[in-house]
């Protein structure tokens, strides 16, 4: 190549590297946080910072949770179960998996943007047709050897490439949010079970004392009848209570069942040959201190809406590949080697071959494909907003959600405990009446149907408080991400 032809090369692909820091199509810009400083539209008593009980929770607004969040719980066997379940799972495999194929993809994408360099090597037998050379002597049939290197490169003066890796990066990034949203569901799940476990022995505990003391009603009453002071329809009546209250038991042990087993499975077990510890309410410690995040600060940690984010990203980013459809295309090329008829000369000076050229592909006429796909792509990007804002939305919801039912527990397990000293009261006194005679069987019956009642009521109304408080850290996002922007690039347009 001469000096003139270098000079003007490399003119041209100065002007050519100018053009390629263009990109069309619109930036993304990282959505707003909603401008709200509270989940609910009134104060609620979970809020303020002292009460006077101390048994009772309060919420610590601005407060970031901790990753191993379940530890506020403070039960080693939660712990254990937790770490198992993240050790086990297959549905955290299955994601971690396609987060790593999202994140190759992008970088496959991403080796677009370089030029691609390759080697071709080949040999040959030619021959030329009679009318190819003209009147030119016609050479006879010949074997040919080539070697040489080739570059290409597609000249992104669009930015069309680079929205197509912008777009990859952020599929990758909803992928990452997806991993993230696997392990919240995975710990979620884990403890929630471990809760429910605990919830239902207690009851089944509850159940079975009730039933003893059935039996104990039922010989009083056989005792009185043995004394001739009652008639066969209190022994009958105390019968009936006692099995009545025994069918109690059957749903609850299946209920038992079905945790130990959703437990087994979560933790990538059979449910057959999962170990799994008793857990007791008793040895759980229901967290007092709440840390809850900021409504400014939940867009940025819960996984669902980073992953509805991305997705606003990759929208945004493809309308930008389809408008770049819209210009012509310029492909550059070249190639040298080594070409020879005879092997022994092939790596001779002067069996030095180069080539290079350039190509402009324009879109002419396509019947309104490429502006069809374009619009297409805008339209999905404004579904992908849409859809963003709904998931804050309904993000909000369930966090405003989950402190309501933290208030209406502390309500709950208020009137349960009451109902049962005053339910206790009233089987003590009662009793003492029928063994003064002054009251029948039926009376003490109905007495202590009341004080089983709210025996349950009060152990459910203790584990709603637990799942409830369970139920908040997942409606937060758990701990959220390690940092407030832990995706590839947020905030750059590509």
């Amino acid at each position: 190549m001469n000096r003139a032809g270098f000079a003007g090369t490399l003119s041209w692909a100065a002007a050519a590297a100018m053009l390629a820091g263009c990109a069309v199509g619109p930036d993304f810009k990282r959505p707003d946080p909603p401008h709200a400083d509270r989940y609910t539209s009134q104060p609620l008593r979970v809020e303020g910072t002292s009460t006077g009980d101390e048994s009772a929770q309060h919420v610590v607004l601005g407060e970031r949770l901790s990753r191993d969040w379940w530890r506020l719980f403070q039960s080693d066997a939660l712990d254990d179960v937790v770490k198992r379940a993240l050790a086990g799972n297959r549905t955290l495999v299955a994601a971690a998996s396609t987060l790593a194929r999202a994140q190759e993809l992008a970088a496959a994408r991403a080796g677009a943007q370089y030029p691609q360099v390759g080697l071709t090597a080949g040999i040959g037998r030619q021959k030329y047709g009679a009318e190819f050379l003209g009147t030119l002597p016609k050479p006879p049939p010949f074997t040919y050897f080539a070697i040489g290197a080739t570059v290409s490169y597609a000249f992104d003066y669009t930015g069309g490439i680079g929205r197509s890796v912008e777009q990859q990066r952020a599929l990758a990034d909803y992928q990452q949010q997806q991993l993230d949203a696997a392990y919240l569901a995975v710990t979620g799940n884990a403890v929630m079970q471990a809760l429910k476990i605990a919830s239902l022995r207690a009851q089944i505990a509850t159940v079975e004392a009730i039933l003893d003391q059935d039996r104990e009603n039922l010989k009083l009453v056989q005792v009185a009848f043995a004394a001739g002071s009652v008639s066969r329809l209190d022994i009958v009546t105390a019968d009936s209570q006692l099995a009545i209250d025994t069918t109690l038991l059957p749903p609850l042990r299946q209920e038992l069942s079905l945790a130990r087993h959703a437990l087994a499975v979560i933790l990538g077990q059979p449910p057959a040959g999962a170990v799994l510890p008793e857990f007791d309410l008793a040895q759980l410690a229901l967290p007092l201190h709440i840390p809850v995040s900021l409504p400014s600060e939940l867009a940025h940690r819960r996984p669902d809406i980073l992953a509805a984010e991305a997705q606003l990203h990759a929208a945004t980013a493809a309308v930008g590949v389809a408008s770049a459809n819209l210009y012509p295309r310029i492909d550059l090329t070249a190639a040298a080697g080594q070409q020879a008829t005879d092997f022994g000369n092939l790596f001779d000076r002067a069996s030095t071959v180069w080539s290079a050229s350039g190509a402009l592909v324009a879109p002419l006429f396509n019947g309104g494909t490429l502006r069809a796909e374009q619009r297409a792509a805008v339209d999905a990007m404004h579904a992908s907003a849409a859809n963003y804002e709904q998931t804050v939305l309904v993000a909000f919801g369930q966090v405003a959600d989950s402190l309501q039912a933290l208030e209406h527990d502390a309500e709950q397990l208020d009137a349960q405990a009451h109902a049962q000293d005053a339910a206790r009261e009233n089987v003590k006194m009662t009793r003492d009446s029928y063994n003064e005679g002054n009251v029948g069987v039926l009376q003490v019956l109905d007495a202590e149907r009341l004080y089983q009642q709210a025996r349950l009521g009060y152990v459910r109304a203790q584990a709603q408080r637990y799942l409830d408080t369970v139920q908040l850290f997942l409606a937060l996002g758990g701990a959220g991400p390690e940092t407030e922007d832990n995706t590839h690039s947020k905030d750059r347009a590509g």
